[in-house]
């Protein structure tokens, strides 16, 4: 699910170096290449018969989902192309508040105090960034915002969907070809006339595929493992990274108040797969408070602090790497810096 989550991040980066295609072109070409992505991964998986069988066949499940994907593929695109990444991927971050509440009450899944700590932790985050976002923003932003909110609104009842229908009910994978198919069909009149360029062709295709196709065959699966909350609340990582790819390769700096927020959300995220896990870190950290051992309790958050300041330094380091795209060669920033403040200044 993490890889997953990685893949879906790059969609704002990308879609920040398009030059000549708007924002239903954009969607129709993403989604055609996904779908053809995925007619190819899926018969390799499947083969082609059986996969025709399986959406022939398919249930209310099956297609129930494939709407809910073609919701998604269709609002996150455009809405991308209204508003600043951050505005998205926060608007999307609803999701997994909306997921709880859709799983208990759809499913009745009984969740455990700590996972609805997490979720009020997260949903703190994306008041406080929702709230400035919002006070700040203009027409067409806002706008866009509210096109994002089909995203979290679509998610949360297809994963749990998905949750209802991963026993007994079949092969779900096909949905996400279906969803791609219906995005593709639903955006390609508002596309014409085409003014697509091979740039821009060549960038929707990665999109597509890697940024698509792959990640959500990943999540579909994923899915049939693991609580409706608990993959909602992996997929707001999806914020950190899309945030941090946009602002080091597109130079669209995040807001303080969005770095504020962001951080409660992965606190959320962090802490709610520690206590639940099985194994690793926070496993030991809660077996070993249950049983009064402060010193390997003490131990355990060192070290997790001490791998969350290793984890700021990297992302430090990055930046500063990577902020050269943002002003130019090394050289020229150098030179740039060399020329006296006499020189520059208009002559009185």
């Amino acid at each position: 699910m993490l890889l997953a989550t990685l893949l879906w991040s790059m969609a704002g980066v990308v879609t920040r170096h398009l030059v000549s295609v708007g924002p239903f072109e954009a969607t129709f070409w993403r989604s055609l290449f996904n779908a053809a992505a995925l007619l190819v991964l899926l018969g390799a998986l499947r083969g082609g018969r059986p996969l025709l069988e399986t959406l022939r066949q398919g249930g209310a499940t099956l297609w129930l989902s494939g709407a809910c994907w073609a919701v998604m593929f269709t609002a996150f695109m455009v809405a991308i192309t209204m508003t600043t990444v951050a505005n998205v991927l926060v608007t999307m971050a609803m999701a997994p508040l909306l997921t709880a509440l859709v799983a208990r009450i759809a499913l009745r899944q009984r969740l455990p105090i700590r996972t609805w700590i997490a979720v009020i932790a997260a949903g703190i985050g994306i008041a406080w960034m929702y709230g400035h976002e919002a006070g700040a923003a203009a027409a067409r932003q806002l706008a866009g915002m509210a096109i994002a909110a089909g995203v979290p609104v679509a998610a949360a009842l297809n994963w749990t969907i998905l949750q209802k229908g991963g026993a007994g009910q079949g092969d779900l994978l096909p949905a996400v070809l279906i969803g791609a198919i219906a995005s593709a069909a639903v955006t390609l009149l508002p596309a014409l006339p085409f003014s697509v360029s091979r740039h821009d062709l060549s960038l929707l295709a990665l999109l597509g595929v890697a940024q698509l196709a792959i990640p959500c065959l990943i999540a579909v699966a994923a899915a049939r493992f693991l609580a409706a909350p608990e993959v909602a609340l992996l997929s707001l990582l999806e914020i950190v990274f899309g945030v941090t790819w946009t602002w080091l390769g597109a130079a669209e700096a995040p807001a303080r108040h969005v770095l504020v927020g962001g951080a409660l959300v992965i606190v959320g995220v962090v802490v709610s797969e520690m206590l639940i896990s099985s194994a690793g870190i926070g496993y030991l950290i809660s077996r070993y408070r249950t049983i009064l051992d402060s010193q390997h309790v003490f131990a355990g958050v060192l070290l997790v602090l001490a791998m969350a300041i290793a984890f700021n330094a990297a992302i430090k380091w990055i930046e500063r790497k990577a902020s050269i795209w943002q002003t130019g060669t090394r050289a020229g920033q150098r030179a740039a810096e060399d020329i006296p403040v006499a020189a520059i200044q208009p002559a009185t």
